[in-house]
């Protein structure tokens, strides 16, 4: 436990049917071992054995028939669970995305989370470009699993692009700006409109390169994230505390920036 406000700005959680099997399968994509499943209580149990207080809960649909049951699902979560900021989801090669925009305000929900790996999209694809200009103009930020050196989909200079062809869009580019691609992180414009976070990355990053990156684009810039059940909450803390950041910088991360952009 720490004397620190956090809040968790990456979680995901599934349905009880389906979590195991959902964690699985997560867990095979990445060749890392799960120890944890994605519920609800897990989150709650661990976050809170860690001292976070607060949880960005998001789930993702890999195909477009999953879009409604998925940000139903989130929003019931957030309704039984107050520490809980729900992102609903989209999928670009759905019917009518603008209906199922705003029926993610109409439930609430604050944002939506996209997995480029996991939908098989290049972020910078036309249609999803289309997706993001509505996102713009309903005030919803896009949280973007960001980078994996096995694919294309996702890599940082396709979310570049994007954000020069939506100026409007608030976009959160995961795990660094992009797992196993932080070499690039510098190669994103410094933008009010674009944040950080910290998830899956502090396992593997280097601390130099970690805390470089903070410096250059500033701690209002990042949120502290688990990516659970990817990892331990209680480790991830000890993670982010190994940085060699000022108490000012580490109180922005763990909860600042989260409750300027989350509310």
């Amino acid at each position: 436990m720490t004397n620190y406000t956090i809040y968790d700005a990456h979680a995901h959680i599934f349905p009880e049917k389906i979590a195991k099997k959902a964690t699985d399968n997560i867990g095979h994509f990445y060749d890392i071992p799960m120890t944890h499943t994605a519920l609800s209580g897990q989150l709650l149990t661990y976050g809170k054995d860690a001292g976070i207080t607060k949880f960005l809960v998001c789930s993702t649909a890999t195909t477009p028939r999953q879009v409604q049951s998925i940000n139903d699902f989130i929003h019931s979560e957030c309704l039984l669970h107050p520490e809980f900021v729900g992102l609903g989801t989209l999928h670009p090669y759905m019917e009518d995305i603008e209906s199922e925009v705003i029926r993610i305000c109409e439930k609430g929900l604050h944002g939506i989370k996209l997995h480029p790996d996991f939908q098989l999209f290049d972020i910078d694809d036309e249609k999803a470009v289309y997706m993001y200009s509505l996102a713009a103009k309903y005030n919803l930020p896009i949280l973007f699993h960001m980078g994996d050196d096995r694919y294309s989909y996702s890599e940082p200079k396709r979310l570049i692009k994007a954000m020069d062809l939506i100026p409007d869009l608030t976009a959160i580019a995961a795990h660094f700006g992009g797992y196993r691609h932080w070499q690039s992180i510098k190669d994103y414009e410094i933008n009010d409109r674009l944040f950080f976070d910290t998830s899956s990355s502090l396992f593997m990053l280097d601390k130099h390169i970690a805390e470089d990156a903070i410096h250059h684009f500033g701690a209002d810039r990042f949120m502290f994230g688990t990516d659970f059940p990817m990892w331990n909450p209680q480790k991830e803390v000890e993670r982010f505390l190994e940085l060699g950041l000022t108490e000012e910088e580490r109180v922005q991360i763990f909860s600042k920036t989260f409750a300027s952009l989350w509310g």
